[in-house]
């Protein structure tokens, strides 16, 4: 087998084009974020009052390196972090209002830019692609 037809080089590939593509995408909107701000940013909508931990954990991103993330955020004026009621270590991130509306403005253009990445594949083979990455990824595959 051909090293260019391996998995890992593959999915390498279809990541730089995706990075590429929502770059594009949103540079062309004026929208200043990268995918893991964004997800991050969909976490922290999603469950106001995240601490960094739990946000790395739900967009399964490095935890030692998710700081760096909201830190860049935070500059952004996107989020703010409080101390935790829980637990006086943590700190629970919240978008701010500019946050919620950077967030708004991009979440359409990156729903639209998810047909682009995969452009090459008619909507059936989509569908089953993205089942098939899925289940790849599934960590309970009993």
């Amino acid at each position: 087998m051909k090293a260019t037809r391996m998995a890992g080089h593959l999915i390498r590939r279809l990541h730089q084009k995706s990075t590429q593509v929502f770059a594009s995408k949103l540079q062309q909107e004026g929208l200043d974020l990268t995918p893991v701000q964004f997800s991050a940013m969909d976490a922290i909508r999603s469950v106001p009052g995240l601490d960094q931990a739990q946000i790395a954990t739900l967009i399964a991103y490095d935890r030692a390196t998710i700081g760096g993330v909201i830190d860049r955020l935070e500059k952004k004026g996107l989020v703010v972090r409080t101390v935790s009621t829980k637990d006086r270590r943590a700190r629970e991130v919240r978008l701010t209002e500019a946050g919620n509306e950077l967030f708004q403005k991009a979440l359409p253009v990156v729903f639209n830019l998810q047909n682009d990445i995969l452009d090459g594949l008619d909507d059936v083979s989509r569908d089953v692609f993205l089942k098939l990455i899925e289940t790849a990824l599934r960590e309970d595959k009993a």
